[in-house]
C-alpha cells in the first residue's frame, strides 16, 4: 500500500481533450491506494513503499509511464488482491520518480482519464488489469439546471472556505473561473477531504451533471458540519476567553495581596490539604481520587456553592484514620482483672470473651463471628464492651440504633445532597481517630425500616467479616477497611433481629442478677460510683447489708441495676444536702430507718399463699424485667360448659387454656371428674391484674392444674410454683427464660419447682446458690405434675370435717 505524504500540491487545467495525452493501453499495471481517491487533472505526490507497488510504478517507467490507480476498500490490508480494489480508478502518468535512502520510492503523478478494470492478473510480482477508459457524457447545451448546479456549488465551496476549510485561493480561483460541469466535481471533491467511500462515490459517476449533483450533496453536508464546528469553537473560545480574564485578575489579585501582605488563603489552604493527604496513608484508590477532588478545588471559584461541599469532604477524608491505629495488650491476666473488676459475677460471659481475646492474641486478624450481648435492660451489656476495650487498649465509640429508619444514617448520603454526612459509621472512626476502635451498636433489636431504606440491610456489609474490608460509604465514594474493627452488639429481645442479621452474630445471652449478686454489685460499685457522683464519702454515708437487701427486694422490681442505682443515689443526695447544710455526722442507714430516705416500700413481693386452695395454682412468668410469678385462679358456676377467659391473655395462653381443658375433658373419669360437670357447669379461668397484658407459652401445666384442682375439688399445693407448656396428649414441652423464673420463685419463697424434662439442661447455666433452698421436679407428663401439685380430694366426715379421699396414682415425677 501507499502512504499519501500530502494533500493536493497542484492542479493542471489543461483543455481536457483526450488527444493532448499519450494512447492509453489496454493493460496497464495497478498501483494500489491506501487512504486517498485520485481524480483526472490531479497532480498529487505519493509514497511507494510495498514491494509489489514499487515494482509496478518500475514497470510504468519502462514503458509509457502510465499506471492504473486504484483505492483499496480495507484501509488496513497490506496485501490487497482484486476483491479488495475498487473496480473504478484512473490513469494517471508518472511525471517524476524520486529513490529515498530508507528503500522507499516518492513519485508525482497526475490523473488522465476514468478506467474500469475488466479484469486483474498478477506478472513479474505486482498486479495488472485489462482496463476499458471511460470518457465522459457530453453536458446538454444552456442547461438552466447545469448552470444552477455550478454557480451553487462555487457558492458553497466559498462559504465552506469562509467556515474554516483548508481551500486554497488557487482551488477558489480555479473554480471560479472553471464552465466545465465533471471538472468542477472533481476539483471540489479533490478539496473536501471526504472519506474514501464517498470520494470513490464521485470517481464511479460518468455523467458530469449527476456527479455535481453528488457534489452538491456532500457539499452540504459538509456545511452543516463546519456550522456546528464553528459554533463549537465559538463556544470553546468563549469559555477560554472567560477563564484567561479570570486567570489574569487572580494574577492582579495575587500581586495586591503580596504588596499589602496579605497570603494567598486557597493556595495555603491547597498546600495544607496536600500535606495532610501525605501523612494520612490512604490506599492508592482513595488517594487517587482525593488528588482528583483537591485539583479539581484548585480550579475552582472560591465563592462558588460546591467549593464549601468539596472542601468538607476533602477535610473528612484527610481526618479518617486510614493507617493510625491503637496498639492491643493482649495480656488476658491483665484482661480477666479488668473484667472482675467492672463486673461481678456473670462468669460465663467473661470466659467468652477471654476466649475471643486468646484467638486474637495467637492470630493477628481473626475473622471471629459478632458478638451480641442479649438481655433485659440494665444488666450491664455496654458497660461489658466498653470493659473489653480498656482491657485492650483500644478507644471504644457507642453508636445507639434504636428507632433509626435511614439507611443513609449506615451509609452515608450521597454528596449530591445538601447536608450529606457520612455514615455513623464512618463517624465513629473519625471520632476515634484509630481505624481499629471497639465500636458498641446499641439496641440493634430496635433498628426500623420505612421508605428511606433499611438499615437492618446495610448492616449486613458493616457485620460480616467477610465484605467489610472493603465497606463503601456513600459520601465518601471510595472503599474504607473496617476488618480492624471490633463490633460488638446490645439487644434486648431477638425476634425483631432481621434473620440474616442475627445469623452473622453469636448471642450471648445476660439474664437477670440474682439477689446476692445485686447485693455485692450494690457494695462494689453502686454504693461507691453514686458517692463520688455526689460529693460524698464513706465517712459521711453507711448503709448496712440488710437495708441494701431491703432496697433490692422492696423498692426495685428489675432483672438489671438500674432503678437499685437510682434508689442509693437517692439517699447519696439526701445525705450530700446534709453535708451541705453543715451536718458533718456520719449517717448510717439501716432496716430500721431506711423508710426515712425512701418513703414506703413500693414492692410487694409475691407471697406464696397463706394456705392450699383449690382452684389457684402458681406459675412462674419471664417479662422484659426478669421473671415473676403468675397466680391462676380458677372457678366453676353453674351454666352450660362454656370456658371464660379474663385477664388480658394473648392467642398463646388462650389455646393453652383450650387445650388444658380438652385435656381435662377427655380424662375426666381418670381425674376423678364428674363427666356430667361439664355439662352443669361454666368454668372460669381469671389471671390477676387483668389490665396487664399476658401472653406466652409457659403456662399451660399451670393452667390445667388450675382447671383439674377446681373441677376435681383437690388442693393446690401453696408451695409449689410451675411452668411448661401442654400438649392435647399431656406432654408437657419446654420453655425458655428459665433462670428468670427461678429467681422470680425464689423471690417469692416456694419450695418446689416443676419444670419440663428436656429444661434439665438449663439449670447449668444457674449459679448453685439458687439451688440452696428449692426443689426441683422435672416431669414428662401432666400426669406428673397433678401428682406433685394437687393434694387429695377431701370428704366431708360425719363429725363435719374432711380426710382426704384416695385418688388414682400417676407415675411418680424425677425430682432433682
Amino acid at each position: 500500500m501507499d502512504d499519501l505524504n500530502s494533500q493536493i500540491t497542484g492542479l493542471e487545467t489543461g483543455s481536457g481533450d483526450a488527444g493532448e495525452h499519450p494512447q492509453i493501453p489496454d493493460v496497464l499495471p495497478i498501483l494500489p491506494l491506501r487512504d486517498i481517491v485520485i481524480y483526472p487533472f490531479m497532480i498529487v505526490p505519493l509514497f511507494v513503499s510495498r514491494e509489489r507497488s514499487i515494482r509496478a510504478v518500475d514497470q510504468a517507467l519502462g514503458e509509457n509511464r502510465l499506471i492504473l490507480l486504484l483505492s483499496q476498500k480495507d484501509l488496513d490490508k497490506e496485501e490487497p488482491t482484486a476483491e479488495d480494489l475498487y473496480a473504478t480508478g484512473t490513469v494517471a502518468v508518472v511525471m517524476r520518480m524520486l529513490k529515498l535512502p530508507d528503500g522507499r520510492t516518492r513519485i508525482l503523478v497526475q490523473g488522465l482519464a476514468r478506467a474500469r478494470v475488466v479484469e486483474v492478473s498478477e506478472t513479474n510480482g505486482f498486479l495488472s488489469a485489462h482496463l476499458a477508459v471511460l470518457r465522459e457524457l457530453p453536458v446538454p447545451a444552456e442547461s438552466l439546471e447545469v448552470e444552477a448546479l455550478i454557480r451553487n456549488v462555487r457558492a458553497l465551496l466559498e462559504k465552506a472556505a469562509n467556515l474554516g476549510k483548508n481551500i486554497s485561493p488557487e482551488v477558489m480561483a480555479i473554480a471560479a473561473n472553471l464552465d466545465d460541469a465533471g471538472r468542477l466535481a472533481d476539483l471540489a471533491a479533490s478539496n473536501l477531504e471526504l472519506r474514501v467511500e464517498d470520494a470513490q462515490s464521485v470517481l464511479d459517476i460518468i455523467d458530469p451533471v449527476d456527479r455535481l449533483r453528488r457534489i452538491n450533496e456532500l457539499l452540504n453536508r459538509e456545511i452543516e458540519v463546519l456550522t456546528v464546528q464553528q459554533e463549537i469553537n465559538t463556544q470553546a473560545r468563549a469559555d477560554i476567553d472567560r477563564s484567561q480574564r479570570e486567570f489574569f485578575l487572580r494574577q492582579q489579585l495575587k500581586a495586591i495581596q503580596a504588596e499589602l501582605g496579605e497570603g494567598n488563603e486557597l493556595a495555603e489552604e491547597i498546600a495544607q490539604f496536600q500535606r495532610k493527604i501525605a501523612a494520612a496513608g490512604m490506599p492508592p484508590q482513595a488517594e487517587e481520587e482525593v488528588l482528583r477532588q483537591l485539583k479539581k478545588l484548585e480550579r475552582m471559584h472560591p465563592d462558588a456553592a460546591e467549593t464549601a461541599t468539596l472542601r468538607n469532604w476533602l477535610e473528612i477524608m484527610v481526618d479518617l484514620p486510614w493507617s493510625r491505629s491503637s496498639t492491643d495488650n493482649l495480656d488476658l491476666t491483665k484482661a480477666a482483672r479488668i473484667l472482675d473488676e467492672d463486673h461481678y459475677g456473670l462468669e460465663k460471659v467473661k470466659e467468652r470473651i477471654l476466649e475471643a481475646l486468646a484467638v486474637r492474641k495467637l492470630k493477628e486478624k481473626p475473622k471471629g463471628p459478632i458478638l451480641c450481648l442479649v438481655g433485659p435492660p440494665g444488666v450491664g451489656k455496654t458497660s461489658l464492651g466498653r470493659s473489653i476495650a480498656r482491657a485492650l487498649d483500644r478507644k471504644f465509640v457507642r453508636l445507639s440504633l434504636g428507632g433509626v429508619h435511614d439507611e443513609a444514617e449506615i451509609r452515608g448520603h450521597r454528596r449530591t445532597y445538601v447536608g450529606a454526612m457520612p455514615g455513623r459509621i464512618i463517624q465513629a472512626l473519625q471520632q476515634a481517630g484509630t481505624n481499629n476502635p471497639l465500636i458498641m451498636l446499641d439496641e440493634i433489636d430496635k433498628v426500623g425500616a420505612d421508605f428511606r431504606g433499611d438499615p437492618s440491610s446495610a448492616l449486613l456489609e458493616v457485620l460480616d467479616p467477610e465484605q467489610n474490608n472493603s465497606f463503601r460509604d456513600n459520601y465518601l465514594g471510595v472503599p474504607f477497611d473496617l476488618s480492624n474493627v471490633i463490633f460488638m452488639t446490645t439487644a434486648n429481645v431477638l425476634d425483631t433481629i432481621q434473620p440474616a442479621l442475627r445469623d452473622r452474630m453469636e448471642v450471648i445471652q445476660l439474664s437477670g442478677y440474682t439477689e446476692e449478686e445485686k447485693l455485692e454489685i450494690a457494695r462494689r460499685h453502686l454504693l461507691p460510683k453514686q458517692m463520688e457522683e455526689n460529693g460524698i464519702t464513706p465517712r459521711h454515708l453507711q448503709i448496712s447489708r440488710r437495708a441494701l437487701a431491703a432496697i433490692i427486694n422492696q423498692y426495685t422490681q428489675e432483672a438489671g441495676l438500674r432503678q437499685l442505682e437510682r434508689e442509693i443515689g437517692k439517699i447519696c443526695r439526701k445525705v450530700a444536702r446534709r453535708v451541705a447544710e453543715g451536718h458533718d455526722e456520719t449517717v448510717r442507714v439501716s432496716l430500721k430507718n431506711l423508710h426515712e430516705f425512701l418513703g414506703a416500700p413500693k414492692i410487694q413481693p409475691e407471697e406464696i399463699l397463706r394456705r392450699d386452695a383449690i382452684g389457684v395454682a402458681t406459675g412462674l412468668a419471664w417479662t422484659a424485667t426478669g421473671g415473676d410469678v403468675l397466680f391462676i385462679e380458677a372457678l366453676r358456676v353453674r351454666g352450660k360448659g362454656d370456658l371464660v377467659l379474663t385477664g388480658q391473655l394473648g392467642d398463646v395462653m388462650k389455646e393453652s387454656a383450650q387445650a388444658a381443658f380438652s385435656y381435662a375433658k377427655a380424662r375426666a373419669r381418670e381425674l376423678g371428674i364428674p363427666e356430667e360437670d361439664f355439662k352443669t357447669y361454666d368454668l372460669h379461668i381469671h389471671i390477676p391484674e387483668g389490665a396487664i397484658p399476658k401472653d406466652g407459652p409457659s403456662a399451660g401445666i399451670t393452667l390445667a392444674t388450675a382447671m383439674v384442682s377446681v373441677l376435681a375439688q383437690r388442693p393446690v399445693r401453696r408451695d409449689v410454683a410451675m411452668t411448661g407448656e401442654i400438649t392435647l396428649r399431656g406432654h408437657v414441652l419446654p420453655v425458655g427464660g428459665i433462670k428468670e423464673k427461678v429467681l422470680a420463685a425464689r423471690r417469692a419463697r416456694v419450695s418446689t419447682v416443676i419444670l419440663p424434662q428436656q429444661n434439665r439442661r438449663d439449670l447449668d447455666e444457674i449459679p448453685k446458690e439458687l439451688f440452696a433452698n428449692l426443689r426441683f421436679v422435672f416431669v414428662e407428663s401432666v400426669q406428673q405434675v397433678f401428682r406433685e401439685a394437687l393434694r387429695e380430694k377431701l370428704q366431708p366426715t360425719t363429725s363435719g370435717t374432711t380426710r382426704p379421699t384416695k385418688m388414682p396414682q400417676a407415675a411418680s415425677p424425677q425430682r432433682g
